[in-house]
């Protein structure tokens, strides 16, 4: 724990992951700002009749457009989903389908705790600290799983702070008494209406398995390069290109054995798979042994590094 606590003040001293923190509040409060002054079309009396016409526009496009035929029969079936139960598409913001939107928020800390895990081992070995760190009587495997820990803790952290603040943010602006309203998802053909908060918890954890991975493969670039740039601008470069990267190459088979054709588990339970065949137990798998591989590497090299070279 004493190996923990001092990574956290070592991360928590720097002034400029104070102005990170800033930067995810200040987006959080803008995106606050432009929801609240955004103004949304109120339901019309015969909006069943407009999402009948919306869906026959669609349908006419599924041929044409063979790259939205997926996002397109969603829509479709949530429409009609809708139509046949009576349940009117939203028309108001309140606090909770702000907070449900919060985890977009998650792609600016991914980013920071990207610099934070590509810092890391690096640093050390860039300021010569390395050898102050290793003269402990403790274990190499303890000081790294320290520093491992602390850059897992400094991302739930801030969820957390992402969280707290846009459910203020939300309830001053819209009010605290809103009740959450029912969310349509779209799972393996069929529509499921879910409660708004579940609908919120499982986008956070989404979100968070991306960011889970890009940390763990950012500390390990950190620790087998030493390069504190060559770690972060790397591992940002591939977490902002990976869905561009999978397109690509999305009609060889293969491509579902890429990190970030799994990554994304929330196509199993809104959406359709990317790649068809794909399973959300073929996904866990193939992330797990990423997970494993990116770990035991990191653990490895560390173990046999030369500090004096």
């Amino acid at each position: 724990m004493g190996l923990i606590r001092n990574e956290n003040l070592k991360i928590y001293r720097r002034i400029g992951n104070l102005i990170m923190l800033a930067l995810l509040i200040g987006f959080i409060g803008l995106s606050g700002i432009i929801t609240k002054t955004e103004k949304s079309a109120p339901v019309k009396d015969n909006w069943k009749q407009e999402l009948k016409a919306e869906n026959a526009s669609m349908e006419k496009t599924l041929k044409k457009e063979p790259m939205l035929k997926k996002h397109n029969e969603r829509l479709i079936a949530i429409n009609e989903y809708r139509i046949s139960h009576n349940i009117k598409p939203l028309e108001t913001k309140n606090q909770w389908s702000f907070v449900s939107e919060s985890p977009d928020a998650i792609q600016f800390i991914l980013i920071f705790t990207i610099i934070i895990a590509g810092g890391m081992v690096a640093s050390e070995f860039s300021w010569g600290t390395i050898k102050l760190l290793l003269i402990r009587p403790v274990s190499r495997t303890t000081i790294l799983a320290s520093k491992y820990i602390s850059t897992l803790l400094y991302a739930l952290l801030m969820i957390l702070i992402t969280f707290v603040v846009s459910w203020l943010l939300g309830g001053v602006l819209f009010g605290f008494e809103g009740s959450p309203q029912s969310y349509l998802s779209y799972m393996d053909g069929k529509v499921v209406e879910e409660n708004m908060i579940w609908h919120m918890w499982k986008e956070y954890g989404f979100a968070s398995i991306m960011l889970l991975m890009m940390a763990t493969f950012a500390f390990m670039m950190s620790t087998v390069f030493r390069n504190s740039s060559l770690s972060i601008g790397f591992s940002i470069f591939l977490s902002l290109s990976g869905t561009l990267i999978v397109n690509f190459f999305s009609k060889y088979d293969w491509v579902k054995y890429i990190l970030f054709a799994n990554v994304d588990l929330k196509q199993y339970f809104d959406g359709t798979p990317f790649i068809k065949g794909m399973t959300l137990n073929f996904s866990l798998t193939v992330l797990a042994v990423y997970f494993v591989i990116f770990i035991a590497l990191t653990w490895i090299v560390f173990k046999k590094r030369d500090v004096a070279a």
